[in-house]
Formats: C-alpha cells, sequence, structure tokens
C-alpha cells in the first residue's frame, strides 16, 4: 500500500471529521471536541495548513495547522494540531509522516516556528521540545513544545485560535 499525504480538498471534510473522531473516541485527555475544532478553523478561515493522509484513496489520517499569537502578537507562528489517525492504523508510521511533512511545508512557507500540545515522547523526534519562554497555561509544561526555524523563539503566552475552545 502507498501512502500520499496531500493537502486537503473539497470533500474531504467528513472523511477528516470521522477519522478525528475515531482517533480521539477513547483518548484519555480527550474532550471530544477535536473534530469540532477542525470544523470551526476551516469555518472561519483560520485553518492556514490541513493535510490529509490517504491509502488506496481512503482518508487514514490529518493534521491542522493555525496560527497562534505570542504575548498577543502574531508572530508569524502556527499551532499543530489536533492529528489525528484512525485506529486501525495508528502506530504505522502515518501520524509520523503528516508531521514531517507539515513541517517542511512550514519551512517551504517561511513560517519561523510551531508549537504542539501532546505527547514529548513523539513529538522531540521530530524536534519539538519546551521553550522556556513560551509559556500555555494549563497543561503539564513539558507537554507544551516548539519547533523553531529562527532562533531564538520568541517569549510570551501562547494563544490558539478561539476554536480551540469548543465545548463537547
Amino acid at each position: 500500500m502507498h501512502l500520499v499525504i496531500r493537502e486537503e480538498s473539497r470533500g474531504d471534510e467528513s472523511a477528516i471529521d470521522q477519522v478525528t473522531r475515531d482517533a480521539f473516541r477513547d483518548h484519555p485527555f480527550s474532550q471530544q471536541t477535536e473534530h469540532r475544532i477542525v470544523q470551526s478553523l476551516r469555518e472561519s478561515g483560520a485553518l492556514r495548513l490541513s493535510l490529509v493522509a490517504s491509502l488506496e484513496n481512503r482518508v487514514v489520517g490529518h493534521v491542522a495547522f493555525s496560527s497562534v499569537t505570542i504575548g498577543g502578537v502574531d508572530q508569524g507562528w502556527w499551532g499543530m494540531g489536533p492529528l489525528s489517525v484512525t485506529p486501525q492504523r495508528q502506530r504505522c508510521g502515518i501520524g509520523s509522516a503528516l508531521v514531517r511533512s507539515g513541517l517542511r511545508r512550514l519551512r517551504e512557507r517561511d513560517v519561523p516556528g510551531c508549537v504542539v500540545l501532546g505527547d514529548p515522547a513523539f513529538y522531540a523526534r521530530f524536534g519539538f521540545a519546551p521553550q522556556s519562554g513560551l509559556v500555555f497555561p494549563g497543561p503539564p509544561a513539558d507537554h507544551f513544545m516548539a519547533w523553531a526555524i529562527e532562533r531564538p523563539a520568541p517569549a510570551g503566552e501562547v494563544a490558539y485560535h478561539p476554536a480551540f475552545a469548543a465545548q463537547p
């Protein structure tokens, strides 16, 4: 089977919604709002990059990128997430392929950096690491990480798009 990573196209919305719902259904830290976050980002025009992974023309994974502010200012940085892979295909490299492709596209678009909230053991493999100057209140500090093309990374409190406040 050949995995294809491509930008979301018209008609992918329902498949992305289903993959996202399925991926987070049994996740211990999920409030089951990830599909609504993606929908809201798309509807508000804030979905800066949306990649799908497909096998045999079937969407099996998705990752969203949207702008974040740092210290209340748009500094060109993006946030990655949600990242979703259908449960039957998890731990097969699809999530990693989506992250690698996304970060490559960020470099091509001259995005200076990206933040992510997630498992440090997974995201560290791609160069994400906690940055002392970047703050995201709430979750454990080691779960909020940054990937910076331009060094040093800016400092301040990071805020995601209001879509991330989606309710269950």
